[in-house]
């Protein structure tokens, strides 16, 4: 998927771009729960899964 529509996906559900590195942005979820995104344009259904959870939201519609 690509990485803008996770980023859509995330504002959606509450989360916000806390920070951003070299290589990775920093998000914060509604709980407070923190994971980073790796910024390449295209990121796997698996990572998306993965991040999200991590955040506490939902996965996105379409991950496999």
């Amino acid at each position: 998927m690509k990485r803008r529509d996770l980023e859509r996906h995330l504002r959606a559900q509450g989360c916000r771009q806390v920070d951003e590195g070299a290589n990775h942005t920093r998000w914060a979820g509604p709980g407070g729960f923190r994971s980073v995104i790796p910024r390449h344009r295209e990121i796997d259904f698996g990572l998306a899964r993965k991040i999200c959870a991590q955040l506490g939201v939902p996965p996105p519609s379409g991950s496999r």
